[in-house]
């Protein structure tokens, strides 16, 4: 099977697979996002933005360190707008600030590995959640790679292999050298194993290029420590016991000795732009062909009249593929750090920039101060751009690009993170749906003290099985209760789930178990997935986690173990580990106890502990323990089985839309007369229109007659909307999105995400067949892009066109259009060819 994997080095060498941390001078980590967005007729203007900033004096400098942040780009087939917005910061515990790293996407998952964060090289994992926009460090077991920079890693099948790169320790300028080794991690076991290979070798370099392509690990020049490479290398990755390495005969144009560029697969060809090589950089572009093993030289001297010429030339720079398009960002280009984004149609052999857009919302409150003039008003408002930077990193998940890490400004760092308008907001949506507290229908009292907290059912007893049955509980006590319990409607009067009522009392349920404060933060975390996690290493704090932790385990939500375990871990430290300990052994949290003890006897910190004032009040089998372990440390156990980590909100989301939700719906949607059984919470936390509904207008009988617009949508189309409501889903066959152009409009979704997907559907799926149907529905949603694709296809498969049916219904100004664009594409030549004819 080909896998057209690529990877990127801007010394970073990434595996891009339609599948980051970083911190400011404080330790703050930072995400930058930018995805496409089609404009409509909400007078948002594209315009242009660069800001260039001096790039750092490195040549190839393995003490240069690093700035971390994202950017993501959504790919796709529509005008390009990128919208800003700040997202908080992941916490510090998590990871550190790095450059010289690598990334790779692996599922809905992005993984870091290495880098050095200044001072130090790095060899820890770290795993950023897309869908969640959650951060973690990855489970890990074995023995990981050495601390490396300027290595690459790439994904094949379901584990990262990382190769080569810079190690030693960079802070006593000691054991400095460049490695050959090879290692694989396993995504689902979390287990590292070094591949032991005989025969030759590459030479040990860094800063290389590296990508999967037919079940193969290619690697191409890099750096040996005294000078640049340009050979070629693979191995075959099916099987471990037979591997060996190859050196590739390369032949045509092959590029000169580089390092510190990127490398890209696309349309079965690796593509090589820019880099180091020796005194000179260049802005080439190469393209190698796997079969013939054969190097080629773009040439820019035929671009048309009025494109784009090809980026500066540079290095320390990322380029990803995606369908036909090369996407390349940042670099140091002639000591300058450029953040312009290109892009290289592979097919039309042309180069582009991508234009960023103001975005008045998300940028109020940081860029550059600008007036926008719209229907004859003024309003000031900002551009948001991500810095430029170099020794960064990036990946591609789906159709979005995220970009991570490397230098900016001569090494200051920055620490912000900004997610595009595109990015799914389910969790954000239910998170205000809690915060706000509207639509309730549950009041949990807890504890002896019967302290309340206010929830929505559906979204409980979607997220948490242990409360499910508590609710159900309380719901049968409450209809035994008689004709006042129950005569004022709610989920128990609804037989099946199948009809509801508009007045719905509240019901409460007693959990003796959990205190206020500590389930407070559980409940955040059903809405989200996340917990706000409080301020690290404070004894208070920790000990409210490790009450989270204990729910988490009394209600088995694995997910929030995990989570919780990340955070205690994190936070133990001199001062507050024997605290931890204490009052983990009371609350029989063995895992947290173990990590304790282990953390009490290091050498670095036993004599420490055990000369506080608190080791002296430590209860007596506590210190038996740790004296004990001092002297005979238990063995490691390390295990294969899979970390269970738990349904995720998206998960449980869609398994509650898909029947287990039935016996707490609570509203019927009717359509075309038929009904629909869902529930008012998650209507309300995800559309503007439902919330003003039962906020103002809940009808009587609980029954809501669905429709866009004028248009009702057909079953097909209405269960795809129904996905997108509950958990966030977009994928649909294309004549649903014919139905769902006009719905985040009408229902007042938070963001665009279903129309942007729903355009993309339809173009990439046009066929001679439905190309009227789509240009009339993208006339009407003001898709310009659209209606210009529909309008190049009527006119080259205009014969095929002529004879559907639908043409002559076609509204007078569309079939003006068609006729614009007939005589647009005609050229001079044919028109002097007809006026002879006449």
């Amino acid at each position: 099977m080909t896998n057209s994997v690529s990877a990127n080095s801007s010394s970073n060498c990434i595996s891009i697979i339609p599948g980051w941390v970083a911190f400011d001078l404080e330790g703050t980590v930072l995400l930058w996002t930018a995805k496409k967005r089609l404009v409509g007729c909400d007078g948002h203007v594209t315009m242009s933005c660069k800001s260039t900033k001096v790039a750092p004096s490195v040549d190839f400098d393995h003490s240069c360190s690093d700035s971390v942040e994202y950017l993501t780009l959504n790919f796709g087939p529509f005008e390009t707008v990128h919208r800003w917005r700040r997202l908080p910061p992941c916490d510090e515990f998590v990871g550190a600030r790095r450059s010289k790293h690598t990334v790779v996407a692996y599922r809905d998952a992005i993984y870091v590995f290495g880098g050095d964060n200044g001072k130090n090289m790095l060899n820890d994992l770290l795993r950023f959640d897309v869908k969640d926009c959650s951060w973690c460090r990855a489970f890990t077991t074995g023995t990981p790679p050495a601390p490396r920079y300027h290595h690459s890693a790439v994904v094949y099948g379901s584990s990262m292999f990382v190769f080569g790169g810079y190690t030693g320790d960079i802070y006593s300028n000691s054991n400095l050298k460049n490695k050959n080794d090879l290692f694989e991690y396993k995504f689902a076991t979390g287990q590292w194993t070094e591949w032991k290979v005989e025969g030759s070798l590459p030479v040990a370099r860094s800063a290389h290029g590296a990508t999967v392509y037919s079940d193969k690990l290619w690697i191409f020049a890099g750096y040996d420590g005294n000078a640049r490479l340009n050979d070629m290398w693979t191995i075959s990755l099916q099987d471990r016991e037979h591997a060996c390495w190859e050196e590739i005969e390369q032949s045509g144009e092959i590029p000169p000795s580089c390092c510190n560029f990127p490398v890209a697969v696309c349309r079965d060809k690796m593509f090589v732009f820019s880099g180091q090589s020796g005194a000179k950089i260049t802005n080439n572009l190469f393209q190698f062909e796997f079969k013939g093993h054969m190097w080629t030289r773009i040439p820019t001297e035929h671009l048309l009249r009025g494109s784009p010429p090809p980026p500066q030339r540079r290095y320390g720079h990322t380029m990803v593929a995606f369908d036909r398009h090369l996407y390349v960002f940042g670099g140091a280009a002639d000591n300058t750090l450029p953040n312009e984004l290109h892009s290289y149609d592979v097919d039309s052999q042309t180069w582009e920039v991508i234009q960023p857009s103001l975005d008045s919302e998300v940028c109020a409150r940081a860029g550059v101060q600008l007036v926008t003039e719209v229907f004859g008003w003024s309003f000031p408002t900002k551009i948001c751009m991500p810095s430029g930077r170099l020794f960064h990193a990036a990946a591609v998940i789906q159709d979005a690009m995220y970009i991570f890490g490397g230098t900016v400004d001569n090494n200051v760092r920055s620490g912000e993170i900004y997610p595009t308008c595109h990015c799914c907001t389910l969790h954000e949506d239910y998170g205000k749906l809690f915060e706000n507290r509207q639509f309730c229908d549950v009041e949990f009292i807890l504890g002896e003290r019967e302290e309340r907290v206010l929830g929505h059912i559906a979204i409980v007893t979607a997220r948490c099985q242990w409360l499910r049955k508590k609710i159900l509980q309380a719901r049968d006590r409450q209809r035994q209760g008689g004709e006042e319990g129950a005569g004022a409607g709610g989920p128990r009067d609804i037989p099946g789930g199948t009809r509801a009522s508009g007045n719905q009392p509240m019901l409460e349920v007693h959990i003796r178990e959990a205190e206020a404060q500590p389930f407070e933060v559980l409940m955040q975390f059903l809405y989200t997935d996340k917990i706000q996690y409080p301020r690290r290493g404070h004894v208070q704090d920790v000990l409210l986690i490790m009450d989270v932790y204990k729910l988490a385990l009394s209600f088995k939500l694995s997910r929030l173990e995990q989570l919780c375990v990340q955070y205690i871990e994190a936070s133990v430290d001199l001062q507050n580990v024997l605290s931890v300990c204490e009052q983990a052994n009371k609350l029989q949290l063995d895992q947290l106890k173990e990590h304790c003890l282990n953390f009490v006897v290091k050498e670095t910190h036993f004599n420490q502990v055990i000369m506080t004032k608190e080791f002296e009040h430590l209860s007596t089998p506590l210190i038996v323990e740790i004296v004990r372990r001092k002297q005979q440390p238990p063995p490691r156990v390390y295990s294969d089985q899979p970390v269970d980590i738990g349904t995720s909100l998206v998960q449980d989301m869609k398994a509650y839309l898909e029947g287990g939700g039935l016996d707490f719906c609570d509203i019927v949607l009717l359509l075309d007369g038929h009904p629909r059984p869902a529930h008012k919470a998650i209507l309300a936390a995800r559309s503007s229109y439902f919330e003003a509904m039962f906020r103002s207008f809940m009808p009587e009988d609980g029954q809501v007659n669905i429709s866009i617009g004028e248009m009702v949508p057909s079953k097909q189309a209405f269960e795809s909307m129904l996905r997108y409501i509950y958990y966030g889903d977009v994928n649909m066959p294309p004549e649903d999105s014919l139905y769902l152009f006009a719905a985040p409009y009408y229902y007042g979704f938070s963001n665009n995400r279903l129309q942007a997907y729903c355009k993309q559907n339809l173009e990439m799926n046009v066929t001679v067949e439905n190309v009227l149907q789509i240009l009339e529905a993208a006339d009407k949603t003001q898709a310009w892009d659209m209606k210009k694709h529909c309008l190049h296809i009527i006119v080259h498969q205009f014969i095929k066109v002529s004879k559907l049916p639908n043409l002559r219904s076609l509204s007078q100004l569309l079939l003006l259009d068609i006729i614009e664009s007939l005589a647009s594409h005609i050229s001079d030549k044919q028109c002097a060819e007809m006026g002879s004819d006449i």
